[in-house]
């Protein structure tokens, strides 16, 4: 359908809990085109609805031949709607992120290591993953959106968050 203006951090829409979607309809399957347009134009490993400025606890992913992640693991394209999330247990891994509404910067993010998701495809139907690794990390980022939760709110040392360009070769935790 469309690639769609990304919202960037500061804009009002990015700090508000997204609203439950309660149609599975042709306006929500425009959206997820829409959504995943704008992913793929930006090549993002995931959107969430409100970062096309639409409030809706709606948000897709998919790690596959991405330039930004070429040594990840592959991630299966997914729509979740109104998704649940629950860790399994209270491992937590450091990562490196970046956001297509926080343009240029990188954070390292602690996120829980295993987590079960729940939730529905565009369609309505159930969905119930448990998962692990970069996928886990994907979901929590994507799902933060819907509460209105930016990556560098989760980084703990801001000596670990900076421009892209800047930390190029240094993206590793620095020491206490």
């Amino acid at each position: 359908m469309a690639v769609r203006r990304v919202l960037k951090m500061g804009e009002p829409l990015l700090r508000e809990v997204a609203e439950a979607v309660t149609r599975f309809d042709a306006q929500l399957a425009a959206l997820v085109t829409d959504m995943d347009d704008t992913m793929r134009a930006f090549s993002g490993a995931g959107i969430a609805a409100p970062q096309i400025g639409v409030s809706a606890r709606v948000v897709i992913f998919e790690l596959r031949d991405n330039p930004r992640y070429p040594h990840l693991t592959p991630v299966p394209y997914t729509v979740l709607v109104n998704p649940v999330l629950t860790p399994l247990g209270s491992e937590l891994d450091d990562g490196w992120e970046g956001c297509l509404s926080v343009p240029g910067m990188r954070g390292l993010v602690p996120r829980f290591r295993r987590l079960r998701y729940r939730g529905f495809d565009a369609h309505g139907a159930p969905i119930d993953r448990t998962v692990e690794g970069f996928h886990a990390r994907v979901v929590q980022h994507e799902i933060d959106h819907l509460d209105g939760i930016l990556f560098p709110q989760r980084v703990r040392d801001l000596r670990n968050f900076g421009f892209e360009d800047a930390l190029t070769g240094q993206m590793t935790p620095m020491p206490d």
